[in-house]
């Protein structure tokens, strides 16, 4: 009987290892702490969520800004741009564009999913 509780005991920790490191990518980052807190971030990826409110298409940068209840941010990307509106959710890692002065401009590149 003791052999039989502490396998179901090893069987439910593993299967809530399981699911907490499956859960890790499925969170997203406010925005508002990104942009607040760029240092924390840089180089780090993240998942952001919320609505598309612009795309563009400069030469061989493309990308879009996403806002969420939080702030907005730029996103460069290499895939198909969505639609203006859109809802979507973006994981990539975290960079600063350039700064000057006090001003920085902080953008996500969306991660290259690979087939």
């Amino acid at each position: 009987m003791v052999k039989i509780k502490k396998y179901a005991l090893i069987l439910v920790a593993g299967i809530i290892a399981v699911v907490t490191l499956s859960c890790e990518g499925i969170s997203t980052t406010p925005i508002k702490r990104i942009i607040e807190n760029p240092r924390d971030y840089d180089g780090k990826p993240v998942s952001v969520a919320g609505e598309v409110t612009d795309v563009f298409s400069l030469l061989v940068l493309k990308g879009f800004i996403v806002r969420d209840a939080t702030g907005e941010i730029v996103v460069i990307t290499d895939r198909i741009l969505p639609k203006k509106g859109s809802q979507i959710k973006v994981r990539g890692v975290i960079r600063e564009a350039f700064s000057m002065g006090d001003q920085q401009v902080i953008v996500l590149i969306e991660e290259t999913q690979t087939k």
